[in-house]
């Protein structure tokens, strides 16, 4: 094949007929790109293809999952990416609409040995993307995005015969199956189920009847165009209407998902966000009951708490802290042997006998259903109230373009070690190290710390803050680090802030 333009200019001859792609969304472990503005359908085609020709390399069976999200153009994007695999002779066993973890399950059911997800997750419309992966239950990293930009990029991509398509019925029915197994709540639950009219609606609420629980539905109307706002149970616009929808019901709690299923956001019952770092702690605490002497593996945006949780502690658990995004987290869970992952993101990662190991909003659910079960007498409050406390920001974002990010970055990461190296101070502490594995994580005398890193999926930076002593030092704290950030002028205005 010839090597994709990439440049994209929509409604011109070449945008019909030829590939056109531009490379940075070939991104650390997802592919993303607005559509059309940086990717076409010859495009997407020749993604399919290089796929396909990655998959022949590595001697992968040439048989792959294939699902899409619920978005208007989302299902043009997997016939596309479809003919390339087709193209390259890979055998296609189209799923049809699905959540990413559905597609992940898929790969078990359906004995795939590889998978390919048309969605932007929790991106705005106008984004596209695919998330894809060869060996069970982990998605390409790193090295795979970088193989797999290559083939794309230099038109290496090698059509062959023998693809095929199959529709496989069934799947959703399945996957729901398997999520409820055969529990049922013996306690009474009241939960809000938010979907933001994406993907998840066609899923979780279905999902939280056959397990006995009574919900109260917001937003869990498939509509595309996402009236209400965009599904990102990270968003504090989301958070804050899952609260007034608990307040509103009387309800146990609200659980709250992504536009493709695969993250999980909480509010108790006194309609108080608990961020996905603190819920993953309740449920280590839970698991680590069952399961003594387990290992869980924490991101560097996550709270300090894995590490010195007494309860935790008590029975043995072990943390380890590691690069954020859901394929660094997926292998390192694996790598470890974890009992279960923890991202800031609302991402989980729950391994067996849990789980089998890649991230679902879904079984996340179950799993919280699960615990309160084995905690009749506890509100989901009394829970969140029964861990050490900590103020902590939510996931702050500046603007920083794709292409000076990392640069950007870099300079920063410098900056703070400098810092550290000089005795400085940040939020009025010691800095006690920092650790480098993904940004710069500063951590200080008191177990507080601040974070800085590159956003894998957007144009942006990531800054998160966390204080075990107060409210005002945490804004110290994050005073500080932005401080350094705004000494680059590379970087444009927050996402949100506090």
């Amino acid at each position: 094949m010839t090597k994709p333009a990439s440049t994209v200019t929509p409604n011109t001859w070449e945008f019909l007929r030829d590939a056109m792609i531009t490379p940075t969304g070939f991104r650390e472990y997802d592919a993303r790109w607005k559509y059309p503005d940086d990717i076409n359908l010859p495009g997407i085609t020749a993604l399919g293809l290089g796929l396909g020709t990655q998959m022949h390399a590595r001697g992968i069976e040439p048989v792959i999952a294939v699902g899409n999200d619920y978005r208007d153009y989302s299902l043009s994007i997997k016939n596309a990416l479809m003919l390339g695999l087709m193209q390259a002779g890979i055998t296609v066993k189209d799923i049809g609409p699905a959540l990413s973890p559905m597609a992940y399950f898929a790969q078990f059911h359906l004995n795939a040995p590889a998978v390919a997800m048309v969605t932007a997750s929790h991106n705005p419309n106008g984004w596209t993307g695919v998330k894809m992966g060869f060996e069970r239950p982990l998605t390409h990293g790193p090295d795979e995005m970088a193989e797999l930009r290559d083939i794309v990029l230099e038109g290496r991509g090698q059509p062959r015969p023998g693809g095929a398509y199959e529709f496989v019925e069934g799947v959703r029915e399945a996957y729901l199956d398997d999520l409820v197994g055969d529990f049922k709540m013996t306690r009474k639950l009241k939960v809000v189920c938010a979907t933001g009219n994406g993907t998840a609606s066609a899923f979780a609420p279905e999902l939280f009847r056959r397990l006995g629980v009574e919900v109260v539905d917001s937003h869990n109307a498939l509509d595309y165009t996402f009236p209400h706002y965009n599904p990102n149970p990270e968003a504090m616009e989301m958070l804050h209407d899952m609260a007034d929808s608990v307040r509103a019901s009387g309800a146990d709690f609200a659980l709250g998902f992504d536009g493709d299923g695969d993250r999980c956001g909480v509010v108790d019952d006194e309609g108080e966000e608990i961020f996905a770092d603190k819920m993953g702690v309740i449920m280590a605490r839970d698991f680590a009951k069952l399961h003594p002497n387990s290992t869980f593996v924490a991101d560097v945006k996550s709270t300090g708490l894995f590490a010195s949780d007494p309860e935790l502690q008590k029975y043995g658990a072990k943390s380890d802290y590691w690069k954020t995004g859901h394929s660094h987290m997926k292998r390192r869970v694996k790598e470890l042997g974890a009992l279960a992952g923890f991202e800031k993101s609302g991402h989980y990662f729950l391994a067996e006998p849990v789980g089998r190991g890649y991230d679902c909003g879904m079984r996340v659910a179950v799993e919280i259903c699960k615990l309160m079960d084995r905690n009749p007498d506890k509100s989901m409050s009394d829970l969140r109230r029964a861990l050490p406390q900590t103020w902590a920001t939510p996931t702050m974002s500046p603007y920083a373009s794709d292409t000076e990010k990392y640069d950007i970055l870099d300079r920063i990461v410098q900056k703070l070690v400098t810092k550290a190296e000089a005795g400085e101070k940040i939020g009025g502490r010691a800095i006690a190290e920092v650790i480098t594995v993904n940004g710069a994580r500063v951590m200080l005398d008191n177990g507080g710390w601040g974070l800085v890193r590159a956003s894998s999926n957007t144009p942006n930076l990531v800054v998160v803050c966390e204080s075990p002593e107060s409210e005002a030092e945490m804004r110290a704290i994050f005073a500080d680090i932005d401080a350094v950030i705004r000494t680059e002028p590379g970087v444009g205005d927050y996402d949100q802030s506090i």
